[in-house]
C-alpha cells in the first residue's frame, strides 16, 4: 500500500514537473538544454520533459513604452518639447529572445531610441507652423512605419507612435507668447483703423444724405410757406375789397388789444392820433373805392 502511495506521489511530481499551460496572451518557448525547440504553442495544457526542457513565457499582448519629453529642433530652427509614446508587440518570440534575451525593458527601450531619432529627423524637415497646423498626423504615420521597419529583427510590431503635446522649452516660451501677443496687438490695431475708417465713410455718407435730406425739406417748406403766404395774401385782399372801413376797423382792434394786454405798458401818442380815431369817432366812414 505504501509502495502504490509513493507511486502515485513519484506520479504526481513528474507530472507536475511535465505539465504546462499556456494563456491566450501569452507566448511561451520551449527550451532543450538552453536551444529553442519549439514556439509555436496553442493555448491550452502543454507537456515537457522534465530537467531536460524548461519554459519561457513572453507576453502577446500591446505594450506601451513612455518614456521622458525629448527636445527637438524644427527647420525653422525652433527647439520644441515633444511628449510621445510608441505602442508594440512581439508578434516572432524567438526573434525577439534571440535579439533582447527575452529582457521587455531592454526591448522598449531600443524601439523607443529608434522611434526618437526618426521622431527628430521628421521634425527637422518641417517648420513648427507645420507641425502645428496640419502635419502633427503625418509625422506620427511616417515615424510608425519608420520604426516597423527597423525593428522588423526584433520580432516585434510598431502598432501606434503617438505625439500627446508640443511645449516650447522655457526659455523661450515668453518670446514666443511676446510675439504672439505683439502679433495679436498689431491685428486688432489694424482691425481697428480700418473699422474707424469705415465708420467715417458711413458717418460721411449719412451727414451727406442728411443735409439732402433737410435741404430738400426745407426747400418744400419755402414752397409751402410761399403759397401759404400768397394766398393769405390773396384772401386778406378779397376781404379788404369786400369792406374796407370794416377791416380796417378790425385791424385797429387787434392793434389796440396787443398794445393795451399789459397795465405796465405806457404808449406816447397824440390825442387826435389816428390811432384813436375810432375812440373819437367810433362811426364809420365812407371809404372810396
Amino acid at each position: 500500500m505504501s509502495k502504490l502511495i509513493i507511486a502515485l506521489f513519484a506520479a504526481l511530481v513528474v507530472f507536475s514537473l511535465s505539465a504546462f499551460t499556456v494563456k491566450e496572451p501569452e507566448w511561451a518557448i520551449l527550451f532543450q538544454w538552453g536551444e529553442i525547440k519549439r514556439a509555436d504553442f496553442e493555448p491550452g495544457l502543454h507537456f515537457k520533459i522534465p530537467l531536460m526542457n524548461n519554459i519561457r513565457k513572453l507576453d502577446k499582448r500591446i505594450l506601451t513604452e513612455d518614456e521622458q519629453p525629448q527636445r527637438y529642433l524644427t527647420q525653422d530652427q525652433n527647439y520644441v518639447i515633444v511628449d510621445s509614446f510608441i505602442k508594440w508587440r512581439i508578434v516572432d518570440p524567438v526573434a525577439f529572445y534571440n535579439a533582447t534575451s527575452g529582457d521587455v525593458a531592454q526591448a522598449g527601450l531600443l524601439i523607443y531610441q529608434k522611434a526618437n531619432d526618426n521622431m527628430r529627423g521628421e521634425f527637422g524637415k518641417r517648420s513648427l507652423h507645420d507641425l502645428i497646423a496640419g502635419e502633427r498626423q503625418k509625422v506620427m504615420e511616417l515615424v510608425t512605419t519608420q520604426t516597423n521597419q527597423q525593428t522588423k529583427e526584433l520580432g516585434v510590431e510598431i502598432v501606434d507612435v503617438r505625439i500627446k503635446r508640443i511645449d516650447f522649452p522655457e526659455e523661450i516660451s515668453e518670446n514666443v507668447y511676446d510675439r504672439m501677443r505683439a502679433e495679436r496687438d498689431r491685428v486688432a490695431r489694424q482691425l481697428r483703423s480700418e473699422g474707424e475708417e469705415q465708420a467715417e465713410r458711413i458717418r460721411a455718407k449719412s451727414d451727406r444724405k442728411s443735409t439732402t435730406i433737410l435741404a430738400e425739406a426745407y426747400k418744400k417748406a419755402e414752397i409751402t410757406r410761399g403759397e401759404a403766404d400768397a394766398k393769405a395774401t390773396e384772401i386778406y385782399a378779397n376781404a379788404y375789397g369786400k369792406n374796407r372801413e370794416f377791416y380796417s376797423f378790425y385791424r385797429r382792434l387787434n392793434a389796440y388789444q396787443n398794445s393795451f394786454s399789459n397795465q405796465n405798458d405806457v404808449l406816447l401818442l397824440e390825442p387826435d392820433s389816428d390811432f384813436f380815431r375810432f375812440f373819437k369817432d367810433p362811426a364809420p366812414k365812407a371809404v372810396p373805392r
